[in-house]
């Protein structure tokens, strides 16, 4: 397995990623948003490749005045979902965040079908949105406390 940063070139196999997710996962007018996010936001997007094919993405965010990332849009082949590599790409992305000294929390806003997925990193639930992303699609916003836990007491003199 290989994590590597997106290119351009990614895009139609990170789309035909999402399209295999919908609508078990996304609802079919989140693809609009996703190219938008690849073609303005992808700074920090990420794929997976297991043999030269791309079977996983996913990508975060940086908000400085904040001083918050974001993880965003983590999308894996179904054939490949279950056997580690969400979790092995959710760990390079929260380790990467913290390279960046000035961010003190790191948050996901998923959905109801795979907020339990972050509660393994211990990422806690802290709103819930209905219909948030389309009809069925609730907004999950979750924060990872552990991180803020840490940032307070290295700034503690």
């Amino acid at each position: 397995m290989t994590i590597r940063s997106y290119t351009d070139a990614d895009r139609d196999a990170v789309l035909a990623l999402l399209r295999l997710n919908t609508p078990a996962y996304f609802a079919e007018s989140e693809e609009a948003d996703l190219v938008d996010y690849l073609h303005h936001h992808s700074q920090h997007y990420f794929v997976v490749e297991l043999d030269n094919e791309i079977v996983g993405c996913g990508g975060f965010n940086l908000f400085d005045e904040e001083k918050l990332a974001r993880i965003s849009w983590d999308i894996i082949h179904p054939y490949h979902q279950g056997k580690g590599l969400g979790r092995q790409l959710t760990q390079y992305r929260i380790d990467r965040i913290k390279e960046y000294p000035h961010i003190h929390t790191i948050v996901v806003r998923t959905s109801q079908l795979v907020y339990t997925f972050y509660e393994k990193f211990g990422f806690v639930l802290r709103k819930i949105v209905n219909n948030y992303w389309a009809e069925g699609y609730d907004l999950y916003y979750m924060e990872y406390p552990a991180w803020n836990t840490q940032k307070a007491e290295t700034a503690a003199p």
